[in-house]
This record gives C-alpha cells, sequence and structure tokens, in this order.
C-alpha cells in the first residue's frame, strides 16, 4: 500500500474511533435499530433522487449494505445500550479484520504474504492483551453482540470489494457505491424498530431532539451520517477497491487506539497499563501488514474472478 493510501486510511481510522463517541450521544437519546436506520436515511433519502446507481450486481450491493449497514449496526448499537464500554467496543468490533481476512482466504482465495501474517498475527494479539483487560469490566453478552457486528462488518468489505470486483469494464465509482449502500439499511432497520422498540418510539426521540436538550443527538446524527459514513466509508470503499482484503482490513486493528483515547478524554474510560501496551502492539501489527508488498493487478483480478466463477 502506498504512502497517499496509507494516510487515506488513517483518516478513515480517525473518523472512525471519534465515531464512537458520536454513537454513545446517540444511542443514548434514540433507540438503538431506529438510530441505525435514521443514521442511513439522512443519506438514502437524496442519494435515491440525485445519484446514479452503480452498475453493479444487485447481490453485492445486498450483502455491502446488509452486512455493513444493518447486521453491524443493529448488533453494535444493541450491545451499547446493553452496556457495552465505547473503548471496549471500539476494540472488539475490529474483529472484523481477522474475519475479514478469512472470508476473503475462503471467499475471494487471497494469499497472505508471509509479513501480512506475522504483523495481523501480532496485531490480534495486542487486540487480545486490550480486551482480557477490558472484558473484566464487562459482562460477556454485550462483547459477544459486538463480535457478531464484527463479522456483519465483515462479510460488508466482502460485498463491497465483489461488488467493484464483478462491474465488468465499467470502474465503479467507490462514493457512488458507499451512497448506495446506505440505501439498503434503512427499511429493515425501521422495520425492527417498530417490531422491537414500538412504533412510535423513534418518532418520539427524534421529535425530542429538536428540543434545546436534544442538539447533541442531532449533531452525533450528523457526524455518523456525513463524517463516519459518507467520508470514512467512501474512503474505505476506494481502498478495499484497489487492494486484497487481507491489506485494508488490518487498518481498522487501529480504531479502537482512537477509540479507547477519545473515551479516555471525553468520557473518563481511563486505559490501564495493559490497554496502552496492547494498543502500540496493535499499532505495530497492523502498520507491518499495510506495508506489506501490493500483489500485482493480474493476481488480483484473477483471485475476484475465481471467486465470481464458483
Amino acid at each position: 500500500m502506498g504512502y497517499r493510501d496509507r494516510l487515506l486510511g488513517l483518516a478513515v481510522v480517525v473518523l472512525w474511533g471519534l465515531n464512537f463517541l458520536a454513537l454513545h450521544v446517540g444511542v443514548e437519546h434514540f433507540p438503538p435499530f431506529f438510530f441505525a436506520g435514521l443514521r442511513f436515511a439522512v443519506l438514502a433519502i437524496p442519494v435515491v433522487l440525485l445519484v446514479p446507481r452503480p452498475r453493479v450486481p444487485l447481490r453485492w450491493l445486498l450483502l455491502y449494505g446488509g452486512g455493513f449497514g444493518i447486521a453491524q449496526f443493529a448488533f453494535l448499537f444493541t450491545a451499547m445500550r446493553a452496556g457495552m464500554p465505547i473503548g471496549l467496543a471500539s476494540l472488539v468490533l475490529q474483529s472484523s479484520a481477522p474475519f475479514t481476512v478469512v472470508l476473503g482466504a475462503l471467499l475471494l482465495r487471497e494469499r497472505l504474504r508471509p509479513t501480512q501474517f506475522l504483523g495481523l498475527a501480532v496485531a490480534v494479539a495486542g487486540m487480545v492483551v486490550i480486551g482480557w483487560d477490558r472484558a473484566q469490566h464487562a459482562t460477556i453478552g454485550p462483547v459477544l453482540l459486538t463480535l457478531a457486528a464484527g463479522l456483519g462488518w465483515a462479510f460488508g468489505n466482502i460485498g463491497s470489494r465483489l461488488a467493484a470486483a464483478d462491474s465488468g469494464a465499467q470502474r465503479v465509482d467507490p462514493l457512488h457505491l458507499t451512497l448506495w449502500m446506505a440505501v439498503v439499511p434503512p427499511v429493515p432497520m425501521f422495520a425492527l424498530s417498530a417490531l422491537v422498540e414500538g412504533p412510535d418510539t423513534g418518532l418520539r426521540a427524534l421529535l425530542d431532539s429538536f428540543t434545546p436538550s436534544g442538539w447533541p443527538a442531532l449533531a452525533a446524527l450528523g457526524y455518523t451520517a456525513v463524517l463516519a459514513t459518507l467520508v470514512g466509508s467512501g474512503l474505505w470503499t476506494y481502498l478495499m477497491s484497489r487492494y486484497p482484503a487481507g491489506t485494508v482490513a488490518p487498518l481498522s486493528l487501529l480504531v479502537p487506539v482512537v477509540g479507547i483515547g477519545a473515551a479516555w478524554a471525553f468520557l473518563g474510560e481511563r486505559p490501564t497499563p495493559p490497554s496502552l501496551v496492547g494498543a502500540v502492539v496493535v499499532i505495530a501489527g497492523a502498520f507491518a501488514v499495510t506495508s506489506a508488498r501490493r500483489p500485482g493487478v493480474a493476481a488480483v483480478e484473477k483471485a475476484a474472478g475465481l471467486a465470481l466463477s464458483k
């Protein structure tokens, strides 16, 4: 991965790391499923009216939106409402990285280079150190829900990569693909909210957000919709379209470093020394993975073609 693309990846890391603060504010105000649907509906309405749908197979767009937009945030927001600490949530969610690497190997037949394999192992070890330290202060239920969210994110990563690979001769605009991904989650999430949270609970919370005391929830909604989803996910999709899943996904292992630091600075969640050591190990491992030389374009296309022909 080149230095420019690595910087773009780090920008995504910062946006997504700080996003956990916005999610915390949003879930404190809105019901979780309703907030997840609202986050994407803010983008979906203008997208349907103004942005042409990218010429990708519908199944990959649904996999992208279903994994990244529905499964990830349905499980994550439920975990946060059930008491998952923000810093720990930002860590456990990055289980999407090893999940993505495994799915990439199984579905796209991507092979890890020795340096990538070692770097991933080091990064996961650092994540385990932080998780072991932080999990002592959380129940197992929210942790398992967050792991399920990480698996959903991993399927979304594979969907975005397959969409780019199965677009024919026309190159897919990563921004258009990300925007149309946002069209998938709102209706299922609002239906789930009406069924589980009540048909009018979310609407009452939305109306309350326009009161003087509710403006932080609106600000959180704006951050998650515009900066985290539009900008962050757009850059992420761009990187996933250019590099193998095993090269891009480990960058997400840096998100908990930002998330834990933000939770420490703004919410008073002080990391312990083992957590800090684990964060340093995560950084070192993720750098090793993303520094590995990019395979030739022909090899990547061959791998994607094999997966699409199955």
